[in-house]
């Protein structure tokens, strides 16, 4: 374990008492620069976001219930679906992790007293919240908001009369914001860790968030100037991507998924390295092979940039072209599988304490696995030809992004909870809500699996009769899952506001935020930690189970 001063008898003030200037109040929170209060901050505002995702997709499972009109006119429905995926994707799943759990963790696990740049990950904030009032703001505007799905693929995302422009300058501004934090933790990782904590002593999440930063910082101005040229052929009417004024509407294709197939690894790295943060800790065993997943994170960072093409398989592209990314895709699995192998390999025959932060792990380990399964079958030439735009990829994508990064997410508010607010929820109802949520989840995104296979398109309003059952499951499951969040974060505020206090290290981690008070002071540590060991040392535990103690 580091060798770190530990937290005297006295009292110190927390973060939630003070703040690192002279305001108070709400202007406390508003201006400061401390990271955790800013993390709070992106935890609160994107749970806000994150609600009304899923009341925007509980309104389309509904419609969907029955063939025809169930609830919502089919225009409605276009710009439900829309709002849903810029929401989720843009404002929950992509910042989930790294804006949430990396500004709160990312110093202190360094030993550090905050980033590098404090101000410039205020402006993050900032911009962030102003992106998401830009994004849910245009379904107020008259003509309401886009219809286009959260790809703005054109030509109808030029074409379309609704309120397109707000949800490109929403996308726009939330890059920004994407892009300041990435470069925030690049030079806080290269400058700020403490003494005796070089590379290969650093935890596996902090790992993760610097692949995942270095993604954001060299991808997402590729995606931001592409969404600026489409508002601008949208008001000068210049022939970029209108095949109608000699433009090139598989260019748009080429550009947009040249930062989003890595932004797919941006959602899922962090949540691959809170993974390796639990498992160690919930199976009192050193990590299995540290440095093949330090080096995956990496790898996944590179080689997912590669792939971009095999969503466009049915563009219009070469045969050679289609041939070489379908074989990349197939490569890019390969660090994924270590860290699949080496996270179970960590698990066996270690003395498990199956607590819920687990449990959402084991649930992501399970549903990414078959995310990870079903997208080397879209890799695939000849099965991508029957299966795209069919709701099998709707299934894939909600198994990788919500099976895994969101899931991920809720593991870290389990895990992480008692750190960051000083109080213990219940672990019996946060139990219970696992189970529910996971069997919720899986009955509602695995008949959608069959359903594609069978032929049902996505994104259509109405579907033929032969589809209805597994809509019925679907939306059934829907339900479910609704209510298990619901009971998972009543039980989170109820544990936040009269829980019982909470133990410095309640689970028994050996990295450095289980070293500092609960909830930490506002710099983190009294004196600056030096690191002597390994971020995951369970060395004892483990001689104490060979003992048979």
């Amino acid at each position: 374990m580091a060798n770190v001063a530990m937290p005297a008898d006295r009292a110190e003030p927390n973060y939630l008492e003070v703040t690192t200037n002279s305001h108070k109040g709400i202007l406390g929170w508003l201006l400061s620069v401390d990271h955790k209060r800013i993390g709070l901050l992106y935890l609160y505002t994107m749970l806000a976001f994150f609600a009304v995702a899923v009341g925007f997709g509980f309104m389309i499972r509904l419609e969907l219930l029955t063939p025809g009109k169930t609830v919502i006119d089919a225009q409605t429905y276009n710009q439900f679906f829309t709002l849903h995926g810029i929401i989720m994707i843009f404002l929950f799943i992509i910042p989930g992790l790294p804006a949430v759990f990396g500004n709160f963790f990312l110093p202190i696990m360094l030993g550090a007293k905050d980033v590098i740049f404090p101000r410039l990950n205020l402006l993050s904030w900032y911009l962030f919240i102003i992106g998401g009032l830009i994004a849910v703001s245009a379904w107020l505007m008259p003509g309401g908001s886009a219809d286009t799905g959260w790809m703005f693929y054109v030509p109808y995302s030029l074409r379309t009369t609704t309120n397109v422009v707000p949800a490109l300058l929403a996308a726009f501004v939330l890059g920004f914001s994407s892009i300041l934090t990435g470069i925030n933790f690049i030079t806080t990782i290269h400058r700020m860790r403490a003494p005796g904590m070089t590379f290969f002593r650093m935890p596996l999440f902090v790992w993760s968030l610097y692949a995942t930063a270095w993604v954001q910082v060299l991808a997402t101005p590729i995606i931001g100037i592409t969404l600026a040229l489409v508002m601008i052929e949208r008001a000068l009417g210049v022939g970029i991507f209108d095949p109608s004024l000699g433009g090139d509407p598989v260019l748009y294709q080429h550009l947009f998924w040249i930062y989003s197939h890595p932004a797919v690894y941006i959602m899922i790295l962090p949540a691959m390295g809170l993974v390796s943060e639990v498992i160690p800790v919930f199976a009192r065993r050193t990590i299995f092979g540290y440095k093949f997943i330090a080096f995956s994170s990496l790898a996944i960072a590179l080689f997912g940039s590669l792939v971009w093409a095999h969503h466009m398989f049915t563009a219009g592209m070469s045969d050679t072209a289609m041939f070489v990314f379908s074989f990349l895709t197939f490569f890019v699995s390969i660090p994924s599988a270590i860290k699949v192998f080496n996270w179970v390999s960590t698990l066996y025959k270690g003395s498990i304490q199956a607590d819920p932060p687990l449990l959402y792990v084991l649930s992501f380990i399970f549903q990414f696995s078959i995310g990870g399964f079903t997208g080397l079958m879209l890799g695939a030439l000849s099965t991508n030809i029957h299966l795209q735009d069919t709701s099998f990829v709707v299934a894939h994508f909600h198994y990788v992004m919500f099976g895994g990064t969101g899931f991920g997410i809720f593991a870290a508010m389990h895990y992480w909870f008692p750190k960051m607010f000083g109080r213990m929820y219940n672990l019996k109802v946060a139990t219970a809500a696992w189970a529910v949520v996971t069997v919720g989840y899986n009955l509602l995104y695995f008949p959608l699996f069959i359903s594609g296979y069978l032929g049902m398109p996505r994104r259509y309003y109405d579907y033929l009769p032969e589809f209805q059952p597994y809509h019925m499951v679907s939306t059934v499951g829907s339900w479910i899952l609704i209510f298990g969040l619901i009971v998972m974060f009543w039980n989170l505020w109820r544990g936040m506001r009269s829980g019982p206090k909470a133990p410095m290290n309640p689970w028994g981690g050996v990295t450095l935020e289980w070293t500092t008070q609960t909830p930490p002071i506002v710099e983190n540590f009294r004196e600056v930690p030096t690191v002597t060991t390994g971020p995951y040392d369970y060395s004892r535990y483990e001689s104490a189970a060979k003992e048979g103690k």
